[in-house]
Order: structure tokens, then sequence, then C-alpha cells
């Protein structure tokens, strides 16, 4: 019999075995009358196992999903390594570009994943306000007031962003300077009344979060954290160094005085340099913004290498150019550290033209470094547009299926239409929600 020549095979093991109850064992029923042997196996791929047996050669078709076929060969016995060599590695392409899908599919319901089990509020102190305030806060579309809440948090990143930004004006500087409140100009209250919202809005996050780990690891939830923290840091900057001077005479603080002041300048520019990450705090309610971030994390390896690629053309361009052009007077290729500078310019093919090679091998090498830029930099475009589009479209497409039924439960436009109706008719009206 063919199938005995195969010992280690599920068929190859009913051929040689002579126990009758050890076969019985190995398949799913027996009919005794007409010696028949049944398998609850999909027949579509059993045709495969059977061409195996009789031709000793395990083929694979491109339609057959390949954690069944994987599934079903394991099952026969049958290993994968008697496949064609051709069939082998498109099958194993095939197996991790679906792992790969599942993995981020998987990803992507956990980013926008907004249902929280309701059996992780229970047994919680205070679990069902908890519970209310984890809801208003997480899930816009599942109360009028949920709504409003994320409406708010919109409304007071934008209106910091533009106070921060007039703050830099000059006319703005001169106006805000002569109307000063409690010693602070106007814009700056502004600012501390948003951080207020903000500091307002990261408790109530923080203490109904019914997973503080899984809390902590959120990124939207550092970048909130870093929205707030500069504005505590300046002023406890501020409060120490108030003190400081107070404790000092007044002939060590005029010798102190210039250094000090330098260095607390410099950390209050720090403080209000990462003021400018607040406006990070619009992709919790921005799909674009939470699937271009979510790119960047899975393209992690491919922007890598472009950075590796970037820096690799820095260096070795920058060091030709310094080559063939040091010696020329006036020249700003000083040194490889200056030229490099210039050989990012190029590679990036922005070209200020502050800097630019004179000798006819420099600009040989320029033009080398401007096609090396223009190649490298059209590599990884169109994976990275790729990848994006097609998170994009699947968190909108998870969108509209999981949160559409908070949503469904508010009604906001079909009450809307019905109250507008009311106003103009007189008469009341029932709203019937639509089905989906």
């Amino acid at each position: 019999m063919v199938a005995a020549s195969y010992p280690k095979t599920r068929i190859g093991r009913l051929a040689t075995y002579t126990d009758r109850r050890r076969k019985l064992d190995l398949c799913d029923d027996y009919n005794p009358i007409e010696d028949v042997y049944f398998f609850d196996r999909d027949p579509a791929i059993f045709h495969h196992i059977y061409n195996f047996y009789r031709t000793g050669v395990l083929s694979v078709r491109n339609e057959l999903c390949p954690r069944s076929f994987l599934e079903e060969i394991n099952y026969w016995g049958v290993r994968i390594k008697n496949t064609p060599r051709c069939c082998r590695i498109s099958f194993e392409e095939r197996q991790d570009e679906l792992s790969e899908q599942l993995k981020i599919q998987r990803e992507l319901k956990a980013e926008m994943e907004t249902e929280e089990n309701e059996e992780l509020f229970r047994g919680m102190l205070y679990g069902p306000l908890r519970r209310r305030i984890w809801n208003l806060m997480e899930k816009p579309f599942s109360s009028i007031t949920a709504k409003a809440m994320a409406v708010a948090s919109s409304f007071f990143v934008l209106i910091s962003v533009v106070a921060m930004t007039l703050n830099t004006v000059e006319d703005m500087q001169y106006k805000n300077s002569v109307g000063i409140a409690n010693g602070r100009p106007y814009l700056e209250h502004v600012e501390t009344l948003c951080i207020a919202f903000f500091t307002l809005e990261y408790l109530l996050r923080i203490i109904s979060t019914p997973d503080i780990q899984c809390f902590v690891r959120s990124v939207l939830n550092a970048v909130d954290l870093i929205a707030i923290l500069p504005l505590y840091l300046q002023l406890l900057i501020e409060t120490l160094s108030e003190e400081d001077n107070g404790k000092k005479s007044s002939h060590e603080h005029e010798i102190e005085a210039v250094g000090r002041v330098g260095k607390l300048g410099q950390v209050l520019r720090i403080m209000r340099l990462m003021r400018i990450f607040r406006i990070l705090k619009l992709a919790r309610h921005s799909t674009g913004l939470r699937a271009f971030g979510f790119t960047l994390r899975q393209c992690y390896q491919q922007v890598g290498c472009l950075l590796l690629f970037i820096a690799m053309g820095v260096f070795s361009f920058s060091a030709m150019v310094y080559t063939v052009e040091h010696d020329v007077s006036g020249t700003n290729f000083t040194s490889i550290p200056h030229a490099w500078w210039w050989a990012a310019v190029s590679i990036s093919t922005v070209g200020y033209g502050d800097t630019y090679p004179e000798t006819p091998l420099g600009r040989i090498f320029a033009f080398l470094c401007i096609a090396f830029g223009i190649i490298l930099n059209g590599m990884p475009i169109s994976i990275l547009y790729n990848k994006f589009s097609d998170y994009y479209s699947k968190l909108k497409s998870y969108e509209y299926t999981t949160i559409r039924k908070d949503r469904g439960k508010v009604y906001f436009t079909g009450r809307a239409m019905n109250k507008i109706t009311e106003c103009y008719t007189g008469v009341p009206t029932q709203f019937i929600p639509e089905p989906y």
C-alpha cells in the first residue's frame, strides 16, 4: 500500500497498525459493514493530501488560507518540507503577510477600542461613578455631555496654542505688557486657564481608569502629561529662584545675578518650548493623527533604514566635498563637521544655497549628492503612504462599526431635526432611530 510508505503520517499509521482500537483512535467514525474510516476534515485540502500520497509531492494553492492549510497538514502528519521549494517560499511569504495583517488588526483594535469591560469596574471603589467619569472622558459618543467634553477639550487646545503664538508677536507683546493683571500678562492668564482645564481632564482620567498600568503606557496620556508639566515646572523654578534670592545678601546677589539669570532664562525657554507639544492633544480626537502615529510605529524599520542611509550619505559626501574644497580661499568647508550641513541640505533636496562647492570636482560630488537624495527620498514614500492609507481606512471603518453603537444611542441628528420640526409646526413628533 502506498500510504504505508509514510508510516509517520496519520493515514500511514492507519495502514500499518494492526490493533483495531489504535486505528479507531485515528479517525472520527468507522463503518464496520463497509470497513470505511471517516474523517471530519476539509475535503478541499484532503485532495492535496491524497495527491501527496500518490506523487510524493505536497502542492499548495494560493487561494488556500495558510493557517487552515498548515492546521490540516499537521493533522494528517504531513510536513511542509514535502512541498517544492517555489511553493514553500510562496507559502511562507503569504503566511508572514497574514501574520502581519492579524497583528496589525489586533493593534488597530486595541488602538481604537472604546468599549471597556464592565467587569473591570465591578468590585472597584466607587465603580459605577468611575465608570460614568471614564465614559465621559474617553467615549465622546456615549452621551451628549461626553460629546460636549470632547469639543471643549479641542477648543481649549486651540485657544492655548493661539495664545502661545500671539505671545511671540512683537505688537501683541507690547499690548500684552501694557495690560498686566496681578503681575502677569493677560495672554499668560489665558494659557493658565487652559492648563487648569487640561489638569482637571488628566486627573479625571487617571482617577477613573480601570487599569492604571495601561493608562501610564498610553502615548496619548503621556502627551496630556507633557502638555501640563511645563507650566508647573516653570512656577516651581520661579518660586525656588525667588526664595534663593531672598536668602542671599545684596553683594552675593550682584555677583551671581548674571549667571543665575542666564541659566534660569535657558531653563524657562526650554519650558516654554515644551508647550508646543500640547497641539498633539488633538490626536485624541483626530483619526488622521492617530493613523499617522500608528504608521510610524509600524514602519519603524523602514524609517530607521531611511535615517541610516541619510546619515551615511551625509558623512560620505561631506568628506568628499571637504577633501576637494578645503584648500579654496574663503571656503565654508573648513572641516567635515562644517560640511555636514551642506550635505544634509543637499540630500534633502532643499538647497538653501548658503554653502556650495566652487571647484568642478566639488560640483560633481554635489550633483551625485542631490541625485542620491532624490532616489533615497523617493524609495520609502510609497510604502509609508500605502500603509498610512490602509491604516486610516481601517481606523475609520472600525470607528464606524464600533463607535456607531454608542453614537446611535444618542441620535444627535435625529433629535435635532425633531426639535426643528416641532418649532415650525408646533406638533410634537416621536423620534424613531434609524436601524444600523
